[in-house]
């Protein structure tokens, strides 16, 4: 059970990290610059794993306490999933492809703190990594292996934005590209969605 938890994290965090956003733009836009852009993916695992932490760990002591709060977090979790399949499902029907930015070269500092503005100053990172992450790893048999699972999705890709860039860069400039993964996207998602219907 420990590695389906594992794996429940690491296919829940990976269709959420992937999605088209202003994280992942910024990321690809300083690792194309080779900009601090090692840094820049350093500090967004390391926010990825503590929102994580707070979300599966805080919320699975609230949750074990009330099932009535443990079946809304289920089927909560459930529609948000099958919401957020099928607007992958749409963006793979009309997809954009990601622009890097050319601007002029900043310091470090000024760099990660852009960083951390794009990552904390979105309300969808407390949305999707604090609440829906946490909310389904509080119900895992394995809350721990799911919080593992869930930042080695972060790891893996920030790593390939950080590293891969340059080799990824006409790849990720097609909309067939953003297609495919808004599709594979749109599977996990859907299928975890499954998942904790029929667990329920």
């Amino acid at each position: 059970m420990m590695w389906q938890s594992y794996s429940n994290g690491l296919l829940v965090a990976i269709g959420l990290i992937m999605a088209i956003g202003a994280q992942n733009a910024f990321v690809l836009a300083q690792s194309l610059r080779r900009e601090h852009h090692l840094s820049v993916a350093a500090l967004c695992m390391l926010c990825d794993a503590v929102l994580v932490a707070a979300g599966v760990f805080g919320l699975a002591s609230l949750l074990t306490q009330s099932p009535i709060l443990l079946a809304i977090a289920r089927w909560g979790g459930a529609a948000f999933l099958l919401v957020y399949g099928g607007q992958a499902l749409l963006r793979a029907m009309r997809p954009q492809s990601l622009q890097a930015a050319s601007n002029e070269s900043r310091s470090r500092r000024a760099v990660l703190l852009a960083t951390l503005a794009v990552t904390l100053l979105n309300p969808h990172v407390y949305l999707d990594t604090v609440l829906l992450i946490g909310s389904l790893g509080a119900q895992q048999t394995a809350p721990g292996a799911y919080a593992a699972g869930a930042a080695s999705a972060s790891v893996l890709w920030f790593s390939t934005l950080a590293f891969a860039a340059a080799w990824l860069a006409p790849w990720l400039a097609k909309p067939l590209t953003w297609r495919l993964i808004d599709l594979g996207v749109a599977a996990m998602m859907l299928a975890v969605a499954v998942q904790l219907i029929f667990a329920a």
